[in-house]
């Protein structure tokens, strides 16, 4: 077990690999640090997972790249969720539609099941209809869903949500506080930096 050096702090405790993370062979990042969620929009543990995750995002602040991969695991509704997550972010609408799609799904009307519905929702959300049908039916919408695909399978990811550290360290699915989880992450992200050096 490493003891690593973590910002203003003299010690992190000690994570165990095996137990609080594991090394995959993982994804290239452009940035590090990074942290990269894959999730589903119809998945109800990331629902719950959400707030937990926002909130170590928030305390990570500025030292760390946060971003997301929606997972569709060959199931047409999770297909249409990795769609959603592609339009919030191509209509730059992804802080604002990113909860209203969670409790679309699982508050109220349940998974998208067609893409009528999916095209129905952003434009209530104020994006153009035939901008909306447009980038659907589009070839990035297709490149992108791929390029999902992918890093999920390179990352090694079993089931959502979960959590991969600058492309090679995916943390455990234990249950943990905010501050826990920010700690895990700056503990991994500094663990690279004393494997590089």
């Amino acid at each position: 077990m490493a003891s690593v050096v973590i910002s203003d702090r003299v010690e992190a405790k000690d994570f165990v690999e095996g137990v609080d993370y594991v090394q995959v062979s993982g994804i290239p990042e452009a940035k590090s640090p990074i942290v990269r969620e894959f999730f589903s929009y119809n998945c109800s543990h990331c629902y719950r997972q959400d707030p937990i995750f926002e909130e170590t995002v928030e305390l990570l602040g500025d030292t760390i790249d946060f971003e997301r991969t929606p997972i569709g695991a060959g199931r047409p509704s999770w297909i249409l969720s990795q769609e959603a997550y592609y339009l919030a972010q191509k209509f730059n609408m992804t802080n604002q539609v990113h909860g209203n799609l969670f409790k679309r799904i699982h508050e109220k009307e349940g998974p998208f099941t067609r893409p009528e519905q999916l095209k129905d929702f952003f434009v209530k959300q104020g994006a153009d209809a035939s901008a909306v049908e447009k980038a659907m039916n589009s070839v990035d919408a297709k490149l992108a869903i791929s390029n999902y695909d992918t890093q999920a399978q390179l990352a090694g990811i079993r089931g959502v949500p979960s959590l991969l550290v600058n492309g090679k360290y995916l943390i455990g699915s234990k249950s943990r506080t905010p501050e826990e989880l920010a700690e895990l992450v700056k503990y991994l992200s500094a663990l690279e930096g004393a494997d590089k050096s």
